[in-house]
């Protein structure tokens, strides 16, 4: 059984009942996983062909900044391990700098000020491709102010119910949700979140009617859970494991295209009929639009090397994190696809930020 991987699409259809565009699964998902197993001979190979460009060999030439959007949990987890091992790669400093606030927008707002000249970095998650969709005045552009330089790592979702939900599958759910049409609820980390909007993918897809109930955070929304206060949540694997092993949640699906090792008895949404409902929570760094290819070749490659090292990825999965490392494009061909993705749910279930 084989832990579940950040899902990149290529191709989308239409679902003309409620107007979302699925993406599918199986050929790109072949793909990128061939592209993974490649990747390391194609690095070090070519790092051996083509020498780096003069610039790029004296890069850097003092400390890194690396912006962080979250405090704790995954984001402190990745920025403290990668600072150490970049220090170790490049033979200058990298410093974090934790700049938690407005669900991660502040960080990237700040980071889109920074000089283009590659001595600051941008360690972030999936608000990078959702806010542009709910806010109008972000600060900052996610394409036209960053370069991607790679994905870090995955965490996979997972729809859990309360027990007093009588539904044992996928399936049972939507039967329930389509019998009983406004009866049901789920409840997010807030409007916007990727808590809502894992759920709001599902309620489209499936074609149901159920409730949403915001909470200020994710964990309060499982706790609130946890009290018989709503019935369903999507969230992440991590954080849900306690519960589903004690039986105080029931778990329907891994929302990813394989199961996780972590959940082996919980079936994906592609076995229970719903490969369009892949929600992935990711991690990428960035750095600011307009430094030079090179350098930015520099930095991936050294990223890349730090997230295939064993300590690195025995030590991200012990909290549940699944290391992702990609190319520059491939990564911008990911986080256009996250974007669109995002943006047609937020438009399609008219969600709105106060």
């Amino acid at each position: 059984m084989r832990t579940s991987r950040p899902w990149m699409t290529q191709a989308a259809t239409r679902t003309t009942a409620v107007h979302i565009h699925h993406q599918t699964n199986d050929t790109t998902w072949r793909s990128y996983m061939t592209i993974r197993r490649a990747w390391p001979c194609l690095v070090f190979g070519a790092a051996c062909l083509c020498p780096l460009p003069i610039q790029a060999q004296s890069y850097p030439e003092r400390s890194i900044r690396m912006i962080v959007a979250f405090a704790t949990g995954a984001s402190h987890i990745l920025a403290i391990a990668l600072s150490e091992k970049l220090r170790e790669s490049l033979g200058q400093g990298v410093v974090p700098d934790f700049r938690p606030g407005a669900g991660g927008n502040l960080a990237s707002a700040l980071a889109a000020k920074a000089p283009t000249d590659g001595y600051t970095l941008l360690l972030t998650s999936p608000t990078i491709a959702i806010s542009p969709s709910l806010f109008k005045n972000l600060g900052y552009d996610t394409f036209r102010d960053f370069t991607p330089i790679s994905l870090l790592a995955t965490v996979p979702n997972v729809l859990v119910v309360h027990p007093s939900v009588p539904a044992k599958s996928l399936k049972e759910l939507i039967a329930l949700a389509k019998a009983h049409p406004h009866k049901l609820n789920f409840g997010s980390g807030g409007v916007g979140s990727g808590s809502q909007l894992g759920s709001e993918l599902f309620k489209a897809l499936a074609k149901i009617d159920i409730v949403h109930v915001p909470y200020k955070g994710a964990s309060i929304a499982l706790t609130a859970m946890l009290g018989g206060e709503v019935d369903m949540v999507v969230s992440t694997v991590p954080a849900t494991i306690p519960f589903i092993n004690s039986g105080r949640m029931r778990g329907l699906a891994v929302l990813a295209p394989e199961r996780v090792a972590s959940l082996p008895k919980v079936p994906t949404t592609a076995e229970a009929g719903m490969p369009q409902v892949v929600v992935i929570t990711w991690y990428g760094m960035f750095t600011r639009a307009g430094v030079k290819p090179e350098i930015v070749e520099r930095l991936n490659t050294e990223i890349v090397k730090a997230l295939r090292m064993p300590d690195i990825r025995a030590s991200f999965a012990k909290v549940g994190l699944d290391t992702a490392p990609t190319t520059s494009a491939e990564f911008a061909r990911f986080l256009r696809e996250e974007t669109d993705k995002w943006a047609r749910v937020i438009r399609d279930a008219d969600i709105r930020v106060n």
